[in-house]
């Protein structure tokens, strides 16, 4: 079940809202059961055989969230954040990684059966999840919560438990067991999810389309792959940056508050930035519990490179079990390497507008990396992109330009902080109509996105979200 589904839009969330609200917010456990129930049934939705798998988890979490309390001696402490790391990440590492080791092993002359294992929907995710608790809890950073019903609702807590964001324990902590629901938080929730479905539906899907019909094609033309690269870039923000904004909306709906998870990537002046403001709860969970654990930036430069390496690659295979990830990680890598120890203090002196083309440049071709199926296939697109295809032009360019030209217009606009300079230019005003603007507009808006989001869903059957991938 996703998000931008009638089954989750008129049946799953009023279900949901009506069982939740009728029980009195005096019993806040009772709400947590409703909660927690919900969240299990919409994992079993993906994949009812998955769902032991969920609860496995966090039985491993909740227990070794006991021993690593403050209440064990160092040894045991650390013993247990190792047990939960070789019990999740072997979890995970079966799961995800069995098949792609074993096609290794294979290529290098050692035949051994290839396990053809069916990924379980948000293993990634709730897996760094679980593993964030049981080392804060370690570290004195959370409190170990005895309540195995409220580490079960932290981690399967249905709006961030297949795609994100990351939720820190310490985030949530207050909220799980004392949360303020008020109806304007609730409002607020409605229209943050209402906004993310929109960008879904609206852009992301159509992107979608496009790429998927380009990347279909057997012969590119350049200006046919740059379509498809341009248009991937677009479908790959607006589909993820929507499930985080519909995430936190109905977080807020029920009275949490995620951390934001993306921060307007697409405005950045080096890809050093850009990893600051994209999927910002994935790349600080690698900064907290692996780049820093292992020296950081604190080290000699030769340990720091090797740290960066260590991450970015261990950041690849994170998205997927392919040599193609590993690419995209290591192009990364090598670009931070470079902004850090070589190019950083020329590229800062560059005109502003040059610092925006270079990472641009530097994250479209990172999606080629990322979209494509194999490591060939990407390298075959990416030479189409220089011309080494089909020649530098079709007409196929015109066909999906004409096709596509609304939303490849709205795109690039819809990237920038529009909202947050009218909201800001609203607030410095004074009057009654300013102040009626700023609250209104917001809601009627959403109501009115709602309605083209809902035709746009019934008209239509392309409506996938790509990190439920990973």
């Amino acid at each position: 079940m996703v998000f931008s589904s009638v089954s989750f839009l008129v049946f799953f969330l009023p279900a949901l809202l009506v069982s939740y609200y009728l029980v009195p917010r005096r019993f806040r456990e009772a709400r947590n059961a409703v909660l927690l129930a919900f969240s299990l049934a919409f994992y079993a939705c993906g994949g009812v055989r998955y769902l032991a798998l969920l609860i496995l988890s966090i039985a491993i979490n909740y227990l070794c969230g006991l021993l690593a309390s403050d209440a064990h001696r160092a040894g045991v402490r650390r013993a247990a954040v190792v047990l939960a790391c070789v019990l999740g990440l072997g979890l995970l590492g079966w799961f995800k990684y069995a098949g792609f080791f074993a096609r290794i092993v294979n290529d290098l002359g050692v035949a051994i059966p290839i396990p053809h294992i069916a990924l379980p929907i948000g293993i990634s995710f709730f897996t760094f999840q679980g593993l964030s608790y049981v080392i804060d809890v370690a570290r004195g950073d959370a409190a170990c919560q005895r309540n195995p019903l409220r580490v079960a609702l932290y981690v399967a807590l249905f709006p961030q438990l297949v795609a994100g964001p990351i939720v820190r324990y310490t985030t949530v902590e207050r909220e799980i067991g004392a949360r303020d629901e008020s109806l304007d938080e609730f409002t607020a929730g409605l229209v943050r999810f209402l906004f993310g479905l929109a960008k879904k539906m609206l852009l992301a899907n159509a992107m979608g389309e496009l790429t998927d019909s380009v990347y279909g094609m057997p012969q590119l033309s350049a200006s046919t792959a740059w379509i498809g690269a341009i248009a991937y870039t677009f479908q790959i923000y607006f589909d993820f940056s929507a499930y985080s904004d519909m995430a936190i909306g109905l977080g807020r709906m029920f009275g949490f508050h995620f951390l934001e998870n993306f921060n307007y990537p697409y405005v950045s002046a080096s890809v050093t930035e850009f990893w600051r403001r994209w999927h910002i709860s994935l790349s600080s969970w690698f900064r907290d519990y692996l780049y820093i654990p292992l020296g950081g930036s604190r080290c000699g430069r030769v340990r720091q490179l090797r740290n960066l390496a260590v991450v970015w690659l261990l950041t690849g295979l994170w998205h997927g079990a392919s040599w193609n990830f590993i690419a995209w990680g290591a192009w990364f890598c090598v670009l931070l390497i470079g902004e850090k120890f070589l190019y950083g203090a020329a590229l800062e002196r560059s005109p502003a507008v040059l610092r925006h083309v270079y990472t641009m440049l530097a994250v479209v071709i990172s999606w080629v990396f990322f979209r494509a199926p194999t490591m060939s296939a990407a390298l075959a697109f990416l030479r189409a992109m220089c011309g080494g295809g089909a020649g530098w032009y079709s007409a196929d360019s015109v066909y999906y330009l004409r096709e596509y030209l609304p939303e490849l217009l709205i795109c690039p606009v819809a990237c920038l902080p529009v909202r947050d300079a009218l909201r800001g230019m609203l607030e410095r005003r004074s009057g009654r109509a300013a102040e009626a603007v700023l609250i209104l507009a917001p809601k009627l808006l959403a109501l009115a996105l709602l309605g083209l989001s809902y035709m746009k869903l019934v008209s239509g059957s392309f409506n996938p979200f790509i990190y439920f991938q990973f």
